[in-house]
């Protein structure tokens, strides 16, 4: 049976870890554009002996599971805030994602202006900044937003290094209280709260690029 006082004393505890949830996200994917458009930009335009290497890594990252990253880097570096490795492992693990938008955005950027940039004997650092990563990033806009909803979700991995986000501090309420119904059900209405209108700007955002 639902408890309204437990439901009521578990609402700040819930909204505490919301805090630390939320500044998970938005550091984790900060980290994620950055080194994300590294990747893709190493595995376009560096040597091939740092290109292969760099794609092999960031194929292996992407291809196992964010916890089991969680777990290595935590276990391998304990010195290490436990916050502070769970933004850097969803950060570089979803920089592998991105970095694959990004070389799709790169692709989608018409020819004639690689030609164009050519003819004008532009430097080529001016090339990519001036040209091509706007060009770029205006066509991977909704995908990144995508992947910044799915980064937020993610989040409650970070329990299992004792990070207190906000299904870490539901499930401490529960168990203290005996009330993990009313803890787990407002950490869930937290969660639909705060990503359902963030996907319906990107979809108004997609819809609008796209015209």
């Amino acid at each position: 049976m639902w408890d309204m006082e437990a439901a009521r004393a578990a609402l700040p505890v819930v909204l505490s870890g919301f805090g630390v949830t939320l500044l998970a996200t938005v550091l984790g994917f900060a980290v994620a554009v950055v080194a994300g458009l590294a990747v893709a930009l190493v595995q376009r335009s560096a040597p091939r002996w740092i290109a292969l290497p760099v794609r092999g890594l960031a194929a292996f990252v992407r291809s196992t599971p964010v916890m089991v990253q969680l777990f290595a880097v935590w276990i391998l570096v304990p010195g290490l805030n436990a916050l502070t490795i769970g933004v850097l492992v969803l950060g570089l693990h979803y920089a592998t994602y991105l970095s694959e938008v990004y070389r799709a955005g790169i692709d989608a950027v018409p020819k004639g202006q690689w030609e164009a940039c050519a003819a004008l004997s532009l430097p080529r650092r001016r090339v990519w900044r001036a040209v091509i990563l706007p060009q770029a990033v205006r066509n991977v806009l909704p995908s990144l937003g995508n992947y910044a909803v799915s980064l937020f979700k993610e989040t409650p991995f970070l329990s299992v290094i004792t990070v207190n986000e906000m299904v870490h501090e539901a499930n401490s309420f529960g168990s203290t209280h005996f009330a993990y119904l009313e803890s787990f059900t407002l950490a869930a209405v937290v969660f639909l709260l705060a990503s359902w209108p963030t996907s319906l700007l990107v979809r108004r955002l997609e819809a609008r690029l796209a015209h």
